[in-house]
């Protein structure tokens, strides 16, 4: 610490000593002032890295009516989806200066929805973003007076007008095609949880493309994105050997796939091809390496601060398409 600041914490007043301006001019400085000269704006930036100078947050939100804090409401965080955006939108945010509070909710609880609100609401946030892939959540929050620009990262009718989403029903459509052009033609979908949006998305995309493409289809395997359920629901299946490919609406139980394929002593992609989504950064080195839909991550975290900062015109599209990740796990069609 500077002796300017006699030992203690450095205070705007001591920034402007070093400046030679007065405290105005560094307030002005902190708030992006257009009225500051370059040469000004430079020499208060260099007084407050000598003074190691960091502005109180709580003081800055009172005076400026401005936190620069983006809240998160999030449920179901530990999935790598969920996770995976909340990273993101760190990231892009802090690259714009603004820092992220997550609140995580319980989607079972209704009450909590209210709740996290109320908790990100105290921290005078300037923005939000739900992560919550339930419907009933995105229908809770709907029916609330949030207060603030808000966005929900999942694609659903229910709050159209707040949506930016990746469009899973392209990616899941990208999966199904590639197999059935690969020659497949008995195709199992292992699809998600029914209460999840990606899940129901997931699924309609399967359905979508294989009657466009006049396919018959069994009904979906409903699983909970655990690759224990994916290794049981293979075991299960490899017990009729009906089909030569399956779809899996994650990459975690697409690796359970791929452990009950090797233990009953078939091969992947041989005997069964293995499509999973998400592009988990495992996903490359599972064996064989797996053939996945990626979505981009980054890019929706930076559209999503984006949209709640610049605008909606930033944003552009509101729906991102997923890219289709080829590697080892399909190839053509064996016969049934």
């Amino acid at each position: 610490m500077s002796d300017d600041a006699g030992g203690r914490r450095a205070s705007i007043r001591d920034v402007a000593r070093r400046a030679d301006v007065s405290h105005q001019t560094v307030s002005r400085v902190l708030n992006d002032h257009p009225s500051i000269r370059p040469e000004t704006r430079d020499r208060v930036l260099a007084a407050m890295q000598e003074l190691s100078y960091s502005p109180n947050p709580a003081a800055r939100a009172l005076v400026t009516s401005r936190s620069r804090t983006i809240g998160i409401l999030a449920a179901s965080s530990t999935q790598y989806g969920p996770a995976s955006s909340i990273a993101a939108i760190e990231a892009a945010a802090q690259a714009r200066g603004y820092w992220v509070s997550t609140a995580n909710i319980d989607p079972t609880d209704p009450q909590s929805i209210p709740d996290g609100l109320s908790y990100l609401m105290a921290q005078s946030v300037e923005g939000l973003v739900v992560i919550a892939p339930q419907v009933r959540v995105i229908r809770a929050l709907a029916a609330q007076a949030v207060g603030v620009p808000y966005v929900t990262l999942q694609s659903t009718d229910v709050d159209a007008g707040h949506t930016l989403a990746v469009d899973q029903i392209a990616g899941a459509r990208l999966a199904t095609r590639h197999l059935i052009e690969l020659g497949h033609r008995s195709i199992y979908h292992l699809a998600g949880p029914q209460d999840w949006m990606e899940a129901e998305s997931r699924m309609r995309g399967f359905l979508e493309e294989m009657s466009a493409w006049d396919i018959a289809t069994t009904a979906p395997i409903l699983g909970d994105w655990t690759a224990d359920f994916g290794y049981y629901a293979g075991r299960e299946l490899l017990g009729y050997r009906d089909f030569t490919a399956i779809f899996s609406s994650n990459d975690q139980m697409a690796l359970g796939l791929l452990h009950a394929i090797r233990d009953e002593g078939l091969d992947c992609p041989r005997d069964v091809s293995i499509v999973g989504f998400d592009d988990i950064p495992e996903a490359g080195h599972f064996w064989p390496p797996l053939t996945t839909v990626r979505q981009d991550f980054a890019e929706l975290g930076r559209r999503c601060v984006e949209l709640l900062l610049d605008g909606s015109a930033a944003a552009a599209a509101p729906v991102l398409t997923p890219d289709l990740i080829v590697r080892s796990s399909t190839a053509r069609a064996a016969s049934v």
